[in-house]
This record gives structure tokens, C-alpha cells and sequence, in this order.
């Protein structure tokens, strides 16, 4: 696996820990369907929640955050709404973005509650 690969994982692994300590209940993890993905899926307080998760070493060029654009929003949105669908899910959705920066074991993780809505189609 490359290293980015083994990072990102790692990064991962730490945000679904964080998530579990802090009372989510987690539905799945990096969710595919056809060319759909969701990194994790969660439930907490009757809301599910769409998490994106982004690691990086450090932020020397960019924040993690950043790299969420318009086209990667749409593309959550998307696979959301075919999870949702597919699992017939009655729940108020919110989207969070979880920021993972560093090395395995000396991570930061910051988490943006609601960071976007969905855009209108």
C-alpha cells in the first residue's frame, strides 16, 4: 500500500474512534455503490451524519478542509441520497467534515459540524 494510501487509513481509523468516544453510532465505512462513496456514515441524536474525512501530513499548501470543493460536494450529496434510498432512511441528514493532520499516533483531528448543505440540483 502507498504511503498516502497507509496514511489516509490510519487517519481514518483514528476519526472512527474519535466518532465512537464521542457517542456516534457508526452505519458504515468507506460505503460504495457503483461510483458512489462515503467515507463514514453515522447516527447521533436522531441525525444522520455524513462524514468526509481528509488526512494530511501537515499543511504546509493546503488546509485538509480545502480540498472539499464544489465538485467533491456534489459528489457526497449524490451518494448520500443513494444511501439514503437504498437503505430507506427517514432521518434529518447533516454533513461534517473531519480534518485529520499529522503522523500515525500524533494526529490532530479537527471536526466541522455542518460544514456544507447541499447545493440545489
Amino acid at each position: 500500500m502507498a504511503a498516502h494510501n497507509t496514511l489516509g487509513k490510519a487517519g481514518e481509523d483514528a476519526v472512527a474512534e474519535y466518532l465512537e468516544r464521542k457517542g456516534y453510532d457508526i452505519l458504515h465505512r468507506n460505503w460504495r455503490k457503483n461510483r458512489l462513496e462515503l467515507d463514514i456514515v453515522a447516527v447521533k441524536d436522531e441525525q444522520l451524519v455524513i462524514i468526509e474525512v481528509k488526512t494530511r501530513s501537515n499543511t504546509e499548501y493546503i488546509e485538509p478542509q480545502e480540498a472539499v470543493n464544489w465538485q467533491k460536494i456534489r459528489h457526497i450529496v449524490v451518494a448520500a441520497d443513494a444511501y439514503i434510498k437504498h437503505f430507506g432512511i427517514d432521518l434529518p441528514v447533516r454533513f461534517d467534515i473531519i480534518t485529520v493532520v499529522g503522523s500515525m499516533g500524533a494526529f490532530e483531528i479537527e471536526h466541522i459540524e455542518d460544514a456544507f448543505y447541499p447545493p440545489m440540483f
